[in-house]
């Protein structure tokens, strides 16, 4: 940590950073990597956190964004992604389920009489393709598809609650909606809840929700890998106290939330700019549990063991409740639960015949609250007998969240609250958002546009600012 001779130094090694530090290397730049945690990855980590044999991952599993983001797609990687044969599904209590299949079509005729306005809603914005996933991924830039982006805007702009009931007529229909807007995090009765569902839920149909096959770990040790290739040094388990501990380097890109960087900066930061900062919001934390099971999850209906991932809490107003209750600081007695059966699409991650899955469900910021019976309650609810499967479980409450990744505050996996006013201005209103006021410094995290998600994109905007001096995009 002694030696100088570098170009760029990032800190930390999550999605973005990793995406930052190749984006950097591949241009040239002497980049050293900086992680605080034992091993790389950040939201990509992966544990056998149950029992030997058995992968985990601590986060992100179902990676739809890094699929089709510009930054994955810069790097050319070889990243061995597997599908399950149904990317979501969403069970209803009558035991039928939402499938939402790769296919537009055939998911429009799982609708029934929704089936026209699942194509006229989601099937258009999946058939805009990149130019509009671009935009969206990069939303201070000029957009690729503007007339895209004005259809998709103006239905996204409204709460999820608004657009279902206004785009579907049955309960299916408004449920799956529902199922995909909660992703955010957000009252369902929040403007820009029913772009997130939307978005999601044409994900699907344009890339899949595929795994990485051997856990989402293998993404970042390959990332790791491409870096060390080029060049670039890699140091974990060193914590960054202070800029002040850095090795000179014209360039400095961090991947962290603003809380970390007030922290690191002290008093060199211009007080102006140290405030808004301060103002930054953080959002609901999650309760996760991770199982190892002695075989795949007893489905009512059994064509949800085919979905990677599958959205539990049943209706509309069911779903919207728990986020509301989520948004008020209450623990919700059915809480919306997102699931992912992972070996569905990669067996590797067991021994065979066996099975991994996790769930999370959200929690007021820094719950301490053991949710457990409450999301193992819903599983049962639709998979009656699921506990008797069960070999070992695994919990981590908000602040084990936080524990494991200084990123994640108060369990805070979105790193800060994804609300209207927080998207436009992430983490303060600017043309230039990864731009600090210290010269060469970016902030790169799920803190800058576009936000949350394993596409790298916060990263790679961040260096690309950096390799042009910190002008405009």
């Amino acid at each position: 940590m002694g030696a100088d001779g570098f170009d760029a130094v990032v800190v930390g090694s999550g999605p973005n950073g990793l995406v930052g530090a190749l984006t950097l290397a591949r241009a040239g730049r002497r980049v050293l990597l900086l992680e605080a945690a034992e091993r790389l990855g950040g939201g990509l980590r992966s544990e056998e956190l149950t029992l030997p044999g058995f992968v985990h991952d601590v986060c992100a599993t179902a990676l739809p964004m890094a699929a089709v983001s510009a930054a994955f797609r810069s790097l050319g990687l070889p990243v061995d992604f597997a599908h399950p044969p149904v990317p979501v599904a969403h069970p209803l209590d009558d035991g039928s389920a939402v499938l939402v299949h790769r296919d537009p079509e055939r998911t429009a005729a799982g609708l029934g009489r929704d089936g026209r306005a699942w194509r006229a809603v989601i099937g258009a914005t999946a058939r805009a393709g990149t130019p509009l996933v671009d935009t969206l991924l990069a939303p201070l830039a000029l957009p690729r598809a503007p007339l895209a982006v004005a259809r998709f805007g103006a239905l996204a702009v409204q709460p999820a609650t608004v657009l279902a009931r206004a785009a579907f007529r049955t309960v299916p229909g408004r449920a799956v909606l529902a199922g995909m807007a909660a992703h955010s995090m957000l009252d369902l009765r929040s403007p820009i809840t029913g772009g997130f569902g939307m978005m999601l839920a044409a994900l699907a149909h344009h890339a899949g929700w595929p795994v990485v096959r051997g856990g989402s770990q293998v993404l970042a040790d390959l990332m790791a890998a491409r870096l060390r290739e080029l060049g670039g040094e890699v140091v974990a388990g060193h914590r960054v106290a202070s800029l002040a501990g850095l090795p000179p380097a014209e360039t400095v890109l961090l991947d962290v939330t603003p809380r970390q960087f007030l922290a690191m900066a002290g008093d060199r930061l211009p007080p102006r700019y140290a405030r808004r900062l301060a103002r930054y919001r953080y959002g609901p934390g999650v309760f996760k549990l991770d199982w190892a099971l002695d075989g795949p999850v007893p489905w009512k209906d059994p064509a949800v063991g085919r979905a990677g991932t599958v959205h539990l809490g049943g209706t509309l107003e069911e779903i919207a409740l728990s986020e509301a209750q989520v948004a008020r600081g209450v623990h919700p007695e059915r809480p919306y639960v997102l699931l992912v059966q992972a070996c569905v699409a990669d067996p590797s991650r067991a021994p065979a015949g066996r099975h991994t899955l996790w769930a999370y469900c959200h929690v007021p910021n820094g719950s301490t609250v053991d949710m457990t019976e409450a999301v193992e309650a819903q599983i049962e609810r639709f998979a009656p007998g699921f506990r008797e499967r069960v070999l070992s479980r695994h919990t981590l409450d908000c602040l084990a969240m936080q524990d494991r990744n200084a990123n994640y505050v108060g369990g805070d996996i979105g790193a800060g609250l994804a609300d209207l006013r927080q998207f436009a201005g992430r983490p303060v209103y600017s043309a230039r958002p990864w731009r600090t006021p210290l010269p060469g410094v970016y902030l790169c995290s799920a803190a800058t546009p576009p936000g949350p998600g394993v596409h790298g994109m916060g990263g790679y905007q961040a260096a690309r600012l950096a390799l042009r001096g910190g002008a405009a995009s």
